[in-house]
């Protein structure tokens, strides 16, 4: 980061913290006083990334907050919808089948192997 101060840096990592510790404040929330599983609410901050994405709000707060907009579940959703619009703007129709698994390849993969490698190490099952 070439000719940033310490100051614009700090601000910077700030923005990042405040922005993706009231996301996950939300879901914290939502968890608490709501009879919502983490799965359902998984699935509600990706499609809601996608919604807002689409509608040009979370493009900003990406610009503002960086890593803090981009690594909740939010910016898995950002991410999705991203890859579609640039595949189809380079491919046509085909581009919303195959941008949004291509923009999301590396999180996807990560997710799986590392997965595969905790159940490896740890004993999975059902909670009893």
């Amino acid at each position: 980061m070439k000719g940033m101060t310490g100051l614009d840096l700090f601000l910077k990592c700030l923005y990042a913290f405040l922005v993706g510790g009231f996301i996950c404040f939300i879901g914290q929330v939502l968890i608490d006083c709501t009879k919502l599983t983490p799965a359902r609410i998984l699935v509600t901050y990706v499609v809601a990334g996608v919604i807002l994405t689409a509608i040009g709000v979370y493009e900003p707060l990406v610009k503002f907050a960086g890593a803090g907009a981009t690594v909740p579940l939010t910016g898995f959703g950002y991410s999705l919808a991203t890859g579609v619009k640039e595949a189809v703007a380079e491919y046509g129709l085909i581009g919303a089948l195959c941008g949004g698994l291509t923009a999301t390849a590396a999180g996807i993969t990560a997710s799986v192997f590392f997965g595969y490698i905790m159940a490896l190490i740890f004993k999975p099952g059902d909670k009893t």
